[in-house]
């Protein structure tokens, strides 16, 4: 049986806007990592991509406490680490998804993308691995991480007053 409380908290249009919001940062810090890797120091392929990854989980992490997430968990240090840890944890899955999709589409496909004497496929392909593994990590965060169902739904979408959304939205000072 599905849990409404649950279902309903992955509702949220504005938390998921910004959820893609910051995944489009984090793909851009994943992106810059991945091609200064591979091309500025020559990394091997997935090496390079494995870092990016873990910058992208990083910079993503620290803007979703601020902004996405930011009214759903305690600022004390210990309670910051044990997200920290658990975002690491669920987004394994993702990262799992990630990587297995970047796999597939540079190591077993024979696709090459030639310019300047420079195959950047391996670049293009990035995108398309991370959009694979984002609706997994959408789930696994909202549930896990911050745990988004903890709040009361019902009193949160049927609020019609601004300063309402205002709040559970706004950054942390």
């Amino acid at each position: 049986m599905i849990d409404r409380e649950r279902f309903g908290a992955l509702l949220s249009g504005v938390r998921f806007g910004q959820f893609v919001s910051v995944g489009i940062v984090g793909a851009a810090a994943d992106t810059a990592v991945l091609m200064v890797f591979r091309l500025v120091f020559g990394a091997p392929e997935l090496l390079a991509k494995a870092a990016g990854v873990e910058t992208a989980i990083l910079v993503m992490f620290a803007v979703n406490e601020v902004w996405t997430f930011a009214d759903e968990g305690a600022m004390d240090p210990r309670s910051l680490a044990t997200r920290i840890a658990k975002s690491h944890l669920v987004r394994s899955g993702g990262v799992t998804v990630q990587l297995t999709v970047y796999t597939v589409l540079t190591q077993i496909m024979a696709v090459e993308v030639v310019l300047a004497g420079t195959d950047w496929w391996f670049l293009l392909a990035s995108p398309i691995a991370i959009a694979a593994a984002m609706g997994v990590n959408y789930v696994f965060e909202s549930l896990f991480t911050w745990q988004v169902h903890r709040e009361d739904v019902s009193d949160t979408v049927a609020s019609t007053d601004p300063s309402e959304s205002d709040r559970r939205f706004s950054i942390r000072d």
